[in-house]
């Protein structure tokens, strides 16, 4: 299937140019007819009958190996969530702190996630220090400059006594790529050997991934975003050490290797496997439409053609942006990933700007700290839709300027 014949099969992406596959992505016809389906042939087996567990426990084994597929990992290693937030911190939670470690998170963290650890902190009397990458400006040229940046801060940063790195695979805000497996292989060989937290919302299904799945401790992601999927079904891939030392932190009969003898005293009742943090039930359908949209993602090309093909996009945009009048680029040169980051100069606000260009049906977003816009680009994004932000964000600083 074509990019374009792809794109024809999602109706949020008709009559409208959108840039917010970093918030969510459209699902396609297919990926929504199978979730139909599936809820159809589990009303029809019966949603709670002897004739149905087989349907669901093939539909769980069948997704779980998929994803393992793309992460190179053993679907041992795979935990179901229902978002990236959740798949962070239920194993976050377990793992063993004690008073006065400390965590190393990057200025570029999910509001959700830093609060997380600093609620955690706040119960184990932990101390936060702070990665600052969001300074970081470098573009694709110069990426391996980047890399080294990441890996000199932190050197400068971490702690005797750091016991948890939090930093996201691709920065939600920047764009900038961060190099997992380096990080991991530094952390390995520091005195305290932290655990490493990655926030994978923006790179499940936009950037190569195999490599950080294998060598991060905690790798979350979702299927609504990059991966074209449904909300509301995630997953999180874990290193054996977290398997082996964190405790589930929210408990339900998923969590258990079995459900009678539950009054026994068994020490240890939980899977030891991914599944000790799967909780309770979930939607199944959900499974059939992620499995959906990630073969229809395969036959698009591999992880790095896919890639490719959105930095061309992003280097379009970025180069359009980079020539309009107070407009000024997160970014020095074009983005190693889809996601371009700007701020406004002058008068205008950034809510205004977005406001006028949904009244035209082109979208994107703003971010609340820092107070950018940000547009983000993918495989089914077009030249056409390139022109329309650009033509859209020049029409509405001129219209602000002339007030």
């Amino acid at each position: 299937m074509s990019p374009i014949l792809f794109k024809d099969n999602m109706p949020a992406l008709q009559n409208k140019a959108y840039f917010n596959y970093g918030g969510q992505g459209p699902l396609p016809s297919q990926s929504l007819n199978a979730i139909t389906s599936s809820w159809q042939t589990i009303q029809s087996l019966g949603p709670f009958t002897n004739n149905v567990w087989p349907y669901i426990t093939k539909e769980v084994i069948t997704t779980k190996n998929l994803i393992a597929e793309i992460c190179a990992i053993n679907p041992k290693r795979i935990a179901f969530t229902e978002n990236v937030t959740s798949g962070c911190i239920l194993p976050l939670l377990g793992l063993p702190f004690f008073e006065g470690d400390n965590l190393l998170l990057s200025d570029c963290e999910h509001p959700g996630i830093v609060a997380a650890c600093k609620e955690l902190a706040r119960k184990k009397n932990l101390t936060i220090a702070i990665l600052p990458v969001s300074k970081i400006c470098n573009g694709n040229d110069k990426k391996n400059e980047t890399y080294k940046t990441v890996l000199k801060l932190i050197d400068e940063h971490i702690q005797k006594n750091t016991k948890l790195v939090v930093l996201s695979h691709l920065l939600w805000n920047t764009g900038q790529i961060m190099p997992i497996e380096l990080i991991s292989k530094m952390l390995k060989e520091h005195s305290s050997k932290p655990y490493l937290l990655v926030d994978a919302a923006q790179s499940f299904c936009h950037v190569p991934i195999k490599g950080a799945c294998e060598n991060a401790d905690i790798y979350a992601f979702t299927g609504h975003k990059w991966a074209y999927g449904p909300e509301g079904l995630g997953a999180v891939a874990l290193s054996t050490r977290v398997l082996e030392e964190s405790s589930p932190t929210l408990i339900g009969w998923k969590s258990l290797k079995a459900e009678e003898g539950i009054y026994i005293n068994n020490k240890t009742p939980f899977h030891s496997d991914g599944r000790r943090f799967e909780i309770a039930t979930s939607c199944i359908p959900l499974l059939a439409g992620l499995r959906t949209s990630l073969n229809m993602l395969k036959n698009e090309g591999s992880e790095t053609e896919r890639l490719n093909k959105i930095k061309s996009l992003s280097a379009v945009l970025w180069k359009e942006l980079n020539q309009i009048k107070n407009i000024e680029l997160v970014l020095n040169s074009p983005p190693p990933s889809g996601i371009i980051s700007f701020t406004i100069n002058g008068n205008n606000s950034p809510e205004d700007v977005v406001k006028h260009l949904g009244e035209e049906n082109v979208w994107i977003r703003v971010l609340e700290d820092p107070k950018w816009l940000r547009a983000c680009v993918h495989i089914t994004t077009d030249l056409n839709e390139v022109d329309n932000l650009v033509i859209g964000l020049k029409n509405s600083l001129s219209t602000k300027e002339s007030i």
